[in-house]
């Protein structure tokens, strides 16, 4: 008897392999999460499903490092706060971050709610988060400020910080600035000026090197020089004698040349004949130097006679004012 045959083996059907999945959009997603809701229709509404999601996908800004957004103070804590600024993600603004000047804590310079203009300063990290500073656009707009006083020459009060044997480091619109000793108007700094306000005006204002250099000297001598109006009659006793002159210290510390061709009418060839240290004189203003905080100083106008300056520099003395208004009559 022949073999029995086996039984065949019900074929196996192979089927095509399915065609990868399409990437779900952000919008199909949506639309996977909220399924249950009642479908809008789309005829009705006037807004089809993808012209939504286009409008959406216009609202996704793309931001930069350098831009200013307006963002709201979300969580402040010890050494930071995250800021809001309508991005996938919140920004960290760090304590570094905050501002020109020293901070302890985020919570003594924000307040959750807080509305301000933060400067992107990093991409985004993998968690999509970026890093944003308001230091950086104080420090922009102080440096404007400063650049607009120096260009108006403006006298401004400032903080002393500090003080070392070379000047006072200065606090100017928010920025450090340094007052040589020598720019001081009347001493060597100490320290008892720390914390104190000092009149200054710009020596040097450069936002390329960081550096700022102020003189109380001259904020003091512009002040000082508004006293001494050309034609107005300072009294003051002799500093120093030159050839070319005498130098007149006055009560106010404004040092002012006599030059020899305003002593007297009459010649004069040797100024020490008829000047000496200490003598009192009275003087009328011809000039001023703002730079230097030097005026330029006359007796020859307030000469009685001419040659008094020589023979009687008493009578010159005694009958300056009278003469100085016969010369303004004039």
């Amino acid at each position: 008897a022949l073999p029995r045959a086996a039984p065949r083996a019900a074929p196996v059907r192979v089927t095509p392999s399915a065609a990868a999945a399409p990437v779900a959009s952000k919008f199909d997603k949506m639309k996977l999460k909220f399924g249950s809701l009642p479908k809008a229709d789309e005829a009705q509404s006037g807004f089809s499903y993808d012209e939504f999601e286009s409008a959406m996908d216009s609202y996704n800004v793309k931001l930069s490092i350098g831009d200013i957004v307006l963002g709201t103070v979300h969580t402040v804590e010890q050494d930071s706060a995250i800021v809001d600024i309508a991005a996938k993600a919140s920004a960290m603004l760090p304590k570094a971050e905050l501002s020109v000047l020293p901070v302890d804590t985020a919570a003594d310079y924000l307040v959750e709610g807080d509305q301000r203009e933060f400067e992107i300063i990093s991409n985004e990290d993998e968690n999509g988060q970026r890093t944003v500073s308001l230091r950086r656009i104080e420090f922009r707009r102080s440096w404007e400020r400063v650049l607009q006083l120096q260009a108006e020459d403006i006298t401004v009060m400032s903080d002393v910080i500090s003080v070392n044997r070379g000047g006072c480091l200065i606090a100017v619109e928010n920025l450090r600035g340094f007052l040589p000793g020598s720019h001081m108007a009347q001493r060597q700094p100490y320290d008892d000026l720390i914390g104190s306000q000092i009149a200054v005006k710009f020596l040097e204002a450069d936002q390329a090197k960081n550096r700022i250099v102020m003189s109380n000297r001259r904020a003091v001598v512009e002040q000082q020089m508004r006293e001494f109006a050309p034609g107005e009659i300072v009294e003051g006793t002799i500093q120093a004698v030159k050839p070319y002159g005498a130098f007149v210290s006055t009560a106010s510390g404004i040092s002012g040349l006599l030059h020899i061709s305003q002593i007297s009418h009459d010649h004069i060839d040797d100024v020490q004949k008829y000047l000496e240290l200490g003598q009192p004189v009275k003087c009328m203003i011809i000039n001023q130097d703002k730079e230097k905080g030097r005026i330029s100083l006359s007796t020859k106008t307030l000469e009685p006679e001419p040659g008094d300056m020589i023979k009687n520099p008493q009578v010159v003395f005694d009958r300056a004012e009278e003469m100085a208004a016969r010369y303004h009559q004039r």
